[in-house]
């Protein structure tokens, strides 16, 4: 068995087995775990005895909460920006690895998945929901964007539901995510043992996941799912507040839904929300690599911006909840910064 005391390996027959091992911080993955984890899936991949691999985590509460926010917001808070950066072209470069990976990953996600925890378990081949399961991308809640290769996973996930996830911030539990393709199974997680025990065999993956897989479950979001693809249409965050803020007027079934998820997108970051709706547009015709590279250039001018580091303030540090956008308002986001964001580097992001 290797281990850093915060991600732990095995091999367990014909299995490679992850183990995000930080449970007193919700799995939040810093800079040492992507590491390891980027060097052991390259030892696994040319290993012929692994077949598969396999990553969960210790704790009931979080798969993984995301990324290391508040040691990234310190650097930045000192000037150190540049030192930043390299954390995300390693976590990027990983999201890549595994979305490519050659052999069968397979996750096992109970709990709270969002961010960086999305990042190693989304791109996988196989992706395992668990009960307690719950997925987000909360970033411009955050000043920040959904990345790790959001902006290629939720501009397909079926009609406007990506497009949802990316300015909401709300999330999705096991039936939505199963619905959406986010999870490919639904198993209990009081099974996971077990189904551990059963993929370090021979027998295939595909074959074993069949065998424990469960019905999911009600899936409410899919049932808003036209509402979702009428309302969040559309090339501006202006024009699908104001149709969010119409269908609250009219009345009816989802009058409700739409005035909350209204005033929810108000309390967003309004250039990060501009930033999403052009992830998502865009990245709907980009291939993966596209997507990641694009990634990269948007979050090295993010760690230069307020916002970011305003909403790690507000939410994470003195959690007053009340971040001081800058620029405040929507209007005040022109084109010409969202387009900026996107903007070529000198040094581009190499996707593995």
């Amino acid at each position: 068995m290797g281990t850093d005391s915060d991600i732990v390996f095995e091999r367990r027959g014909a299995a490679g087995l992850v183990t995000l091992n930080r449970p007193s911080a919700l799995n939040a993955v810093t800079d040492s775990m992507v590491r390891a984890l980027a060097d052991r899936l390259e030892a696994w991949a040319s290993d012929p005895r692994v077949s598969r691999v396999i990553i969960r985590a210790a704790g009931e509460r979080a798969f993984s909460a995301g990324g290391d926010i508040r040691a990234l917001h310190d650097l930045g808070r000192a000037g150190r920006q540049a030192e930043m950066l390299p954390f995300w072209r390693l976590e990027y470069r990983l999201n890549s690895y595994i979305k490519h990976y050659p052999k069968p990953y397979v996750a096992l996600i109970d709990g709270i998945v969002m961010g960086g925890g999305v990042g190693v378990s989304v791109h996988g081949s196989h992706r395992v929901a668990g009960e307690r399961f719950q997925f987000a991308m909360p970033e411009v809640g955050i000043g920040f964007f959904p990345d790790v290769g959001a902006t290629w996973f939720l501009p397909r996930l079926p009609g406007e539901i990506g497009t949802y996830c990316a300015l909401t911030g709300e999330r999705l539990r096991v039936g939505d995510a199963v619905a959406t393709g986010i999870a490919t199974h639904h198993i209990a997680s009081a099974r996971f043992p077990d189904l551990i025990d059963a993929l370090a065999g021979t027998v295939p993956v595909d074959a074993v996941l069949a065998a424990f897989a469960e019905p999911a479950g009600g899936a409410p979001v899919i049932e808003l799912r036209p509402a979702i693809d009428g309302l969040f249409a559309g090339e501006r965050v202006e024009a699908i507040l104001a149709k969010l803020d119409g269908a609250a007027a009219a009345g009816g079934p989802a009058a409700a839904w739409a005035g909350k998820i209204a005033a929810t997108m108000r309390t967003k970051s309004p250039t990060s929300l501009k930033i999403a709706l052009a992830q998502m547009r865009r990245g709907a015709g980009w291939s993966f690599e596209e997507c990641m590279k694009a990634e990269f250039r948007i979050v090295s001018r993010i760690v230069y911006g307020h916002d970011f580091y305003e909403g790690v303030r507000a939410t994470i540090i003195d959690k007053d909840n009340a971040p001081r956008w800058r620029p405040a308002g929507l209007g005040e986001v022109g084109d010409a910064e969202v387009e900026r964001h996107f903007g070529p580097l000198a040094d581009e992001l190499v996707p593995a």
